[in-house]
């Protein structure tokens, strides 16, 4: 569905051509008429349907289309459970709204207070914050939420699943009763649901693709293997293609910095991306790792939320996540826009129970490669009926583009016109939308 067909007015439309976007996607098309009738929203859809564009072009509209409040109290807040997610959306507020008098700014930790707090001061239409820095501006009086008209909960999922729901409680218990919600968030776990009864008026619920979907252009396979073995294989099948962007998971931050170590000693370039980092240094390895400096990425399920790569080819999930719908997050960093991506797996015996709650949450079992030399001296416990264990294939060089088992290759040139899952739609080259 066009843009042009959803009601938007002209100075958002000129933006959108502007970055060459034409048509909308699934949940774009379900819920920009639905925040411009001024309903409240509960929209479900997995991570790179464009979620950000869903919410942030109808409410910078509704805005516009308002006389500016005679205060300088933030007339909406976005609330994101990280900070890479917030800075993500203010780009693409601002790349939006340009056409727009609108003022907006971050509001998250690891950085100074202090700019924040001049920002709030000097006056703001949006408020884009993670939920403990802007409880502790609450608490410290530097901040009036008395104006709140419009309020957004991004990925609520994830803010749950870090222990914000106190947090959110708090933030929402704080605001005007007279406001329009809206909640996005890939699943709607019971928590969820609870928020939306008690601080929701009886939202319309959007759900533009199955709740824990995985994206049906991503090739997903597997590779037995023991602990023990697991650096070594990945540095093997890091040798397919060195020059080959990889976003690759890690369990904790300890072994993101331990991986990131071994991978750069075997010739790679690669950096590490977690909470412990300061935010100069996650947005510094962001930004070489969208530019291609870097060829490598490890991240934790956290830190890795706000990675905008639109051409993507594999995420390498080192480590198998302890939560199966973190699988499904993980890999939507690939597969992104219409592209097809491929998302690898190394897991150990060990993982035997979190690969059985990965293989029920997709309804079907992940293939699986043994690759000789790396054949596990324990085997996977699985239970019966799932995919036959292959045959070991024996792994020699290859020239540039060929990949084992038939996989497709995937070009590893970063793109670099982009913000988040919120780049809306298609662009007029014809690749499809986030």
């Amino acid at each position: 569905m066009s843009f042009d067909t959803l009601g938007l007015a002209a100075p958002l439309l000129r933006a959108l051509a502007e970055l060459g976007y034409r048509d909308a996607t699934e949940i774009q098309s379900l819920a920009i008429p639905a925040v411009l009738a001024g309903d409240d929203v509960l929209a479900g859809a997995r991570t790179g349907t464009g979620k950000t564009a869903a919410f942030a072009l109808p409410l910078l509209q509704q805005m516009s289309t308002q006389p500016p409040a005679p205060s300088r109290r933030p007339r909406a807040l976005v609330l994101t459970p990280t900070r890479e997610l917030a800075a993500q959306i203010q780009d693409n507020v601002v790349a939006y709204g340009k056409h727009l008098k609108l003022r907006s700014a971050t509001i998250f930790g690891g950085v100074g207070m202090q700019p924040q707090i001049d920002a709030l001061r000097r006056g703001l239409d949006i408020a884009i914050a993670t939920p403990g820095r802007l409880i502790d501006l609450m608490g410290q009086r530097h901040v009036d939420l008395s104006g709140i008209e419009y309020l957004v909960l991004d990925e609520a999922d994830r803010m749950l699943d870090m222990g914000f729901l106190p947090a959110i409680r708090r933030i929402l218990g704080a605001l005007p009763k007279q406001r329009q919600t809206l909640l996005f968030s890939a699943t709607f776990a019971p928590e969820i649901r609870q928020i939306a009864e008690q601080f929701m008026r009886t939202p319309r619920t959007l759900q533009a693709t199955p709740e824990n979907s995985a994206a049906p252009q991503v090739t997903h396979r597997l590779h037995p293997v023991d602990q023990a073995k697991k650096k070594d294989l990945l540095i093997h099948l890091m040798a397919e293609d060195s020059r080959q962007q990889r976003l690759v998971f890690s369990r904790t931050k300890h072994g993101a910095d331990k991986l990131c170590r071994v991978l750069c000693a075997a010739g790679h370039k690669a950096m590490a991306i977690h909470g412990n980092k300061s935010q100069s240094a996650r947005i510094r390895a962001l930004d070489d790792f969208k530019s291609g400096r870097i060829s490598v990425l490890v991240a934790t399920d956290i830190a890795a939320r706000g990675i905008d790569i639109d051409d993507l080819p594999v995420v390498i999930n080192y480590d198998l996540p302890m939560v199966a719908e973190d699988y499904v997050h993980r890999i939507g960093r690939t597969g992104r826009n219409g592209r097809t991506g491929e998302a690898i797996s190394l897991a150990c015996a060990e993982e035997s129970d979190q690969l059985r709650a990965i293989h029920r949450l997709l309804g079907n079992d992940i293939p699986r490669v043994e690759i000789e030399g790396f054949v596990p001296s324990v085997p996977l416990k699985l239970t019966a009926g799932g995919h036959a264990q292959r045959k070991p294939q024996p792994q020699r060089a290859r020239p540039h583009g060929q990949r084992d088992q038939g996989a497709r290759h995937h070009a590893g040139r970063p793109h670099h016109g982009g913000g988040r899952n919120g780049q809306p739609g298609q662009r007029r080259s014809g690749g499809a939308g986030r």
